[in-house]
């Protein structure tokens, strides 16, 4: 619990102070608990220290660990590659799903929600980098999924995910978080009533606070070493 604890108040530290930097309140970004290859128990600490969002993206993992921490009050989000037949288990115990890349993948989230669950906050994935090896749509497919999202019955579009490619040259860096920052403002430009830009982790939480995130996705520094 000890080193949890120290784990938290530096991220936390972290974020304050990159928020303070880019002229932000401290309270413009979220924290999301990237809590995939650990365990349950380690999650319920966490949520003791008052951390109550959680990412997976193994979904059979996912929800093994909902099931054990069934009546917990915690925020689950889906945050991994979706496979279509996955896409009912996923719509039915995920309060969020951050990796939507696909038309196919959002009209069956939206058709596999169950009502009495309300609605299912989405974000998009751009591929804003379009590296072939990761996920995502590429950034001029956004606007068109956006507004089939805005048309589905059980969805409410909440913004964008990201995971650009990381660079040692800053300046890099930058371009990259600020190029989703601009497809971000350009779904608002369009009328899409968005607030989240979920960008940023570990290793480069401080550029992308400067350049608009708002929920930064933090797993071995807040949760240490994975188990294998």
């Amino acid at each position: 619990m000890n080193d949890l604890l120290e784990r938290l108040h530096s991220v936390r530290h972290r974020i304050q102070k990159a928020c303070i930097s880019a002229g932000r309140s401290s309270d413009a970004v979220s924290l999301l608990a990237v809590s995939k290859k650990h365990p349950a128990s380690k999650i319920l600490a966490l949520h003791q220290l008052g951390v109550t969002a959680f990412g997976e993206n193994q979904l059979q993992e996912a929800l093994d660990k909902q099931s054990k921490l069934e009546g917990i009050d915690i925020q689950w989000h889906y945050v991994g590659v979706i496979q279509s037949n996955k896409t009912r288990a996923i719509a039915e115990n995920f309060r969020w799903v951050q990796s939507v890349d696909r038309d196919k993948i959002l009209k069956r989230l939206s058709l596999q929600r169950p009502d009495k669950l309300g609605l299912l906050d989405i974000c998009l994935q751009v591929n804003i980098d379009r590296e072939p090896q990761k996920a995502g749509a590429s950034p001029e497919d956004i606007l068109q999924l956006a507004a089939l999202a805005k048309g589905l019955e059980n969805i409410r579009l909440r913004g964008l995910m990201a995971i650009p490619r990381f660079s040692a040259d800053p300046e890099q860096q930058h371009d990259s978080f600020r190029r989703v920052r601009t497809l971000f403002d350009e779904l608002k430009d369009s009328g899409h009533v968005v607030d989240t830009l979920s960008m940023g982790m570990s290793a480069d939480l401080e550029t992308a606070i400067h350049e608009g995130s708002t929920m930064v996705r933090i797993g071995t520094d807040l949760l240490g070493k994975r188990d294998t």
